[in-house]
């Protein structure tokens, strides 16, 4: 990885004008001893954000091969082969559509006196005795799954299947509501105590999540849990990224995620193979988020928070300790600038109190950007989302595919980070959904086996790319008056997708190629809304929202930034050689983007 080495100093004796918060960062240290002691600050953080995303996957798991349970045969010491042979039949036509269909029926059996057939040596099923569904449970065969899941425990099979996918959707439910309590918290208390208390919130109720033995306990568990999800990790990340320079910023966005998500969900399904028990994996994934009840004491309190609540001197003071730790030597001249500064700023950020979320519909073309956005957020969701829960559809090994998949992490953080501010984000984003569509349907056309998998962990980066560009790019396109409201209106209805992205694997009962044709669908249409969108980088953002209505109006479609100048780059203010690229959340204002206010 590339190290973060500040590669400019501010010349001695002169004082560049401080007009933002990323100004005051060269002083202080922009990519120094403090900033990589946060960096390695995410690490815990990090696997708690994967491990609450996909942990759920694998409580639920359910081996493909389950059959009714006929107690009549349990004393005649007769294998799974031969117990099969005589009780179930085969499977219906409509099961044979479902999801990882067996040969044998999963929901059906013979309805027949079987220690009478037993005892006259009957061994083998004749297809014209009557059927009838599962009267006593169900046996699961464990080989490829090596445990029993709440869902295997309390039979969520059959008729009975969608409780798994209820519970997902139960899970970012409680993320919608967490956001706007734990968004609460942290306006008005703080960004650290929004931090210890919702990762408090999330470690009890894992815990709590182990003792549930319903179908409505384990839902009121997880949707609890659920609404730790998003901020347990945000919160901290978006402190990390505001401390480090701007043109280091791409890199420890997309590193950090990258390298850290990347390694949590590649190893969470081998600790719940290896753990085997679904009650201890909840125990377990909930351990990491014990660090953050040390967050008072080690992890820094957001400088914009406060500066946006008046204590100007306690950011300040914040500053002088990120100087010492960096060893660097601050003149009191640039702090008096500084404070100067962010009374400015606190004066031009009240201004923005008049604007709500509904002014981004006022204005035609601003609307229909703000539209494009929402739709675009959701569709990449969607499919994300559908692709991880539709890997235990292609491969019986769901913990080798799924770890390989999630690795897609890792170059996709490197993707962005080389290529991003060469390709813009528009292209990018239409050739990341692109290349998931292509992929996706190829898979079709392979046949069932490891190229198929390949095929669908291939799909899985291009989304995976389109993702990490989505929450940027709509921070960037919006007006500076309404970007925290509307990016945080454009993360929230995206929870939308997260709570009907488990259903999509329900249309293989309808055909078994179903989930893929439709992801591959939504990758193309979500690709080509892509370039309805104006291209943002090296562009004077929009503050206004006339700005923002006419943000892009006279670029050329076939424009890319790499190829080709254009009169927008020329006419660009944006310091790129001095600042590198600046994330328009943190520049030029105190307010902050993320997903706790609206």
């Amino acid at each position: 990885m590339t190290a973060m080495v500040e590669s400019t100093k501010v010349e001695e004796g002169k004082t560049k004008k401080i007009e933002n918060f990323d100004d005051v960062l060269p002083y202080v240290g922009e990519a120094s001893r403090y900033q990589w002691f946060l960096f390695f600050l995410l690490l815990p953080f990090t696997f708690v954000y994967a491990f609450l995303y996909f942990a759920q996957f694998f409580i639920t798991l359910v081996p493909a091969e389950h059959w009714c349970t006929v107690p009549e045969l349990e004393h005649w010491n007769l294998t799974d082969y031969e117990q099969i042979s005589i009780a179930i039949p085969p499977a219906t036509k409509e099961e044979l559509q479902l999801e990882s269909a067996t040969p044998f029926s999963r929901c059906y059996m013979y309805d027949v006196n079987y220690t009478e057939l037993l005892e006259q040596g009957v061994r083998k099923a004749n297809l014209s005795w009557p059927t009838v569904k599962c009267k006593q449970g169900w046996t699961f065969n464990h080989t490829m799954i090596p445990y029993a899941s709440i869902a295997a425990e309390l039979e969520w099979v059959c008729d009975k299947t969608f409780l798994g996918s209820a519970a997902q959707s139960a899970f970012f439910v409680g993320s919608i509501i967490g956001g706007f309590i734990f968004g609460y918290i942290a306006d008005h208390y703080g960004r650290i105590p929004a931090l210890v208390s919702c990762n408090a919130v999330g470690f009890f109720a894992s815990i709590a999540t182990a003792f549930c033995n319903s179908f409505w306990s384990f839902c009121i568990a997880r949707l609890i849990v659920g609404s730790s999800f998003d901020n347990c990790f945000n919160v901290l990340f978006i402190i990390v990224i505001e401390y480090v320079g701007p043109k280091y910023r791409t890199l420890v966005a997309n590193m950090s995620f990258g390298i850290y998500f990347a390694i949590a969900a590649s190893i969470l399904p081998w600790i719940a193979y290896w753990l085997a028990d679904w009650r201890i994996l909840s125990v377990v994934t909930a351990f990491p988020m014990i660090v953050a009840f040390l967050g008072p004491w080690i992890v820094p309190e957001s400088a914009r928070w406060y500066i946006i609540n008046g204590k100007i001197d306690k950011a300040i003071d914040m500053l002088k300790k990120f100087a010492k730790v960096n060893g660097k030597e601050v003149k009191p001249e640039v702090f008096e600038e500084f404070e100067k500064s962010c009374k400015a700023m606190i004066e031009k950020d009240q201004s923005y109190n008049q604007y709500t979320v509904l002014h981004l519909f006022k204005l035609p073309r601003l609307a229909r950007i703000t539209v494009i956005l929402i739709i675009y957020w959701l569709l990449i969701i969607w499919v994300f989302d559908g692709h991880v829960w539709n890997m235990k559809l292609l491969d019986p090994d769901v913990f080798t595919s799924f770890s390989l998949a999630a690795m897609t992490e890792l170059p996709a953080a490197i993707l962005l980070a080389l290529f991003l501010d060469r390709w813009g984000r528009r292209w990018m984003g239409f050739a990341s959904m692109f290349t998931c569509g292509v992929f996706s349907l190829i898979a079709l056309l392979t046949p069932p086996g490891v190229l198929t998998v390949t095929m669908a962990i291939l799909a899985r980066l291009g989304v995976n790319v389109a993702a990490n560009i989505g929450f940027q790019y709509a921070a960037e396109m919006l007006p500076t008056v309404v970007r925290a409201q509307g990016v945080s209106l454009i993360h929230i209805i995206g929870y939308i997708a997260h709570i009907v992205g488990p259903y999509v694997i329900y249309l293989a009962d309808v055909h078994p190629s179903l989930p893929l044709i439709v992801l591959g669908l939504l990758s193309f249409v979500d690709a080509f809304l892509t370039l309805t969108l104006p291209e943002t980088l090296n562009q004077d953002l929009p503050e206004t929202l006339q700005e923002g209505n006419d943000f892009g109006i006279d670029q050329s479609f076939w424009w890319i930034p790499c190829i080709s100048s254009s009169p927008q780059l020329k006419r660009s203010l944006r310091r790129q050689q001095e600042q590198g690229m600046t994330n328009t959340a943190f520049h030029g204002s105190i307010q902050t983007i993320d997903s706790t206010r609206l």
